[in-house]
C-alpha cells in the first residue's frame, strides 16, 4: 500500500501516444507511476525509453481484468484514466470492444477509486459533442449524435456515458474526478494506424505516396501539440476547484484537413499527390463526419491559466523529424 502524501499513480493506457508522454512529465515531476496497457493500440515502443527508471513500472493487462485493477489503485493515490478504444478505423471495425472497453473499463476504475480514495482524472474527447454545428465547443454545449445503426456514433455515446458516470460519483459519492475532453492531441510517437490524419499525412508525404483526403477536405480541426496537452492535465489534478468538473483541453489554430495535407506536403519538400476519397469507400456506407471541430478553452484558461505554447507549424516539424528518426 502506498503511503497517502506521496504522488504514486496509475496511468492506464500508459503505453499508447498521450499515455506515455504524460508518465514522462510526471516523472520529471517526481510522482511514482504504474501504468497499465493491453498493448491493442498502444506500443512497448512508446515506453522503452523509462523500463529502467526507478519510479516506472508496467504491466501488461486489461482494464477489464477487476482484482488485477483493484490491486492497482489500491497502490495508488491518483488514477489517469486514458486507455480507451480510439479511431474512427478500430471503432467501426470493433464496436463490441469500443464500447466494452469504455464504458465496463471506466466503471471498474471509478468504483475501485472511490472505494480507495483515488483521485481520478478521466480523459474524454470531443466527439462527445457529435454533429452539434455550434463554433467553439463549450463544455455546457448539447450533444448531437447520428443514429444507432451508424457504429460510428456508438464510440460518442460510451465516452458520454463515461462521463455521465464520472459526474454521478463525484456528486453521490464525493470522489474527486476531473474530466479532460481533447481536441486532436497530436505529436511523436502517434501513429496513422487507425486513422489519425497527421501522422498518415506525414508518413506518405515522407515516403511520396498519395495523401489520402477522406471527404471534400473542407472539414475543420484543430491539432493541440501532446506536449501542452499533457501539461494542462497535471495543473489541473493539482487543483481542487477543477472536481467534478469537464474541461476542454485543445487549440484554436484552425486549419481544413486539405489545406492541412498541403501544409504536411509543402514542409515535407514531397513530391505526394493528393487524392479525396469519399467517406463511405474509406469508413462505411452512410459514414458521418463533424464539419467543425473547436473547443473553446475559455474554461481552462481560468482554471490553470492555460495558453497553448505549440504552433501547429511547430508541432508538424516534430512528427517529421520523428518519423525520419
Amino acid at each position: 500500500m502506498s503511503v497517502k502524501n506521496e504522488k504514486t499513480a496509475l496511468v492506464t493506457g500508459g503505453a499508447g501516444f498521450i499515455g506515455s508522454h504524460l508518465i514522462d512529465r510526471m516523472l520529471e515531476a517526481g510522482y511514482t507511476v504504474h501504468a497499465i496497457d493491453n498493448l491493442s493500440t498502444g506500443s512497448l515502443d512508446n515506453i522503452k525509453h523509462l523500463m529502467d527508471h526507478p519510479k516506472f513500472t508496467f504491466d501488461v493487462g486489461t482494464i477489464l481484468d477487476e482484482p488485477l485493477m483493484e490491486s492497482l489503485i489500491s497502490e495508488n493515490n491518483y488514477v489517469f484514466h486514458l486507455a480507451a478504444a480510439v479511431g474512427v478505423k478500430l471503432i467501426i471495425e470493433k464496436p463490441v470492444d469500443t464500447i466494452k472497453t469504455n464504458i465496463l473499463g471506466s466503471e471498474i476504475i471509478l468504483k475501485y477509486a472511490n472505494k480507495y480514495n483515488n483521485r481520478v482524472i478521466i480523459t474524454s474527447t470531443s466527439e462527445v459533442y457529435g454533429k452539434n454545428d455550434k463554433t467553439p465547443f463549450k463544455e455546457d454545449d448539447d450533444s448531437v449524435y447520428g443514429p444507432t445503426t451508424k457504429s460510428r456514433w456508438s464510440y460518442a455515446c460510451s465516452k458520454a456515458i463515461d462521463e455521465f458516470l464520472s459526474l454521478a460519483y463525484h456528486h453521490e459519492k464525493k470522489l474527486p474526478v476531473i474530466i479532460v475532453r481533447l481536441f486532436n492531441t497530436v505529436g511523436p510517437r502517434q501513429t496513422g494506424q487507425y486513422g489519425m490524419v497527421l501522422p498518415t499525412f506525414v508518413k506518405q508525404a515522407l515516403l511520396n505516396h498519395d495523401m489520402t483526403v477522406f471527404g471534400d477536405g473542407k472539414q475543420t480541426r484543430c491539432f493541440a501539440n501532446v506536449k501542452d496537452v499533457v501539461k494542462s492535465i497535471l495543473k489541473l489534478v493539482d487543483s481542487s476547484k477543477a472536481e467534478g468538473q469537464v474541461f476542454n483541453i485543445g487549440s484554436q489554430e484552425r486549419i481544413s484537413i486539405e489545406k492541412l495535407a498541403e501544409k504536411v506536403r509543402k514542409m515535407c519538400n514531397s513530391k505526394s499527390k493528393i487524392v479525396y476519397i469519399p467517406y463511405d469507400d474509406a469508413f462505411e456506407s452512410g459514414f458521418e463526419d463533424m464539419a467543425q471541430r473547436m473547443p473553446d478553452t475559455t474554461k481552462l484558461k481560468k482554471a490553470i491559466g492555460f495558453v497553448p505554447e505549440c504552433s501547429l507549424s511547430e508541432t508538424i516539424n516534430e512528427i517529421i523529424e520523428y518519423y525520419k528518426q
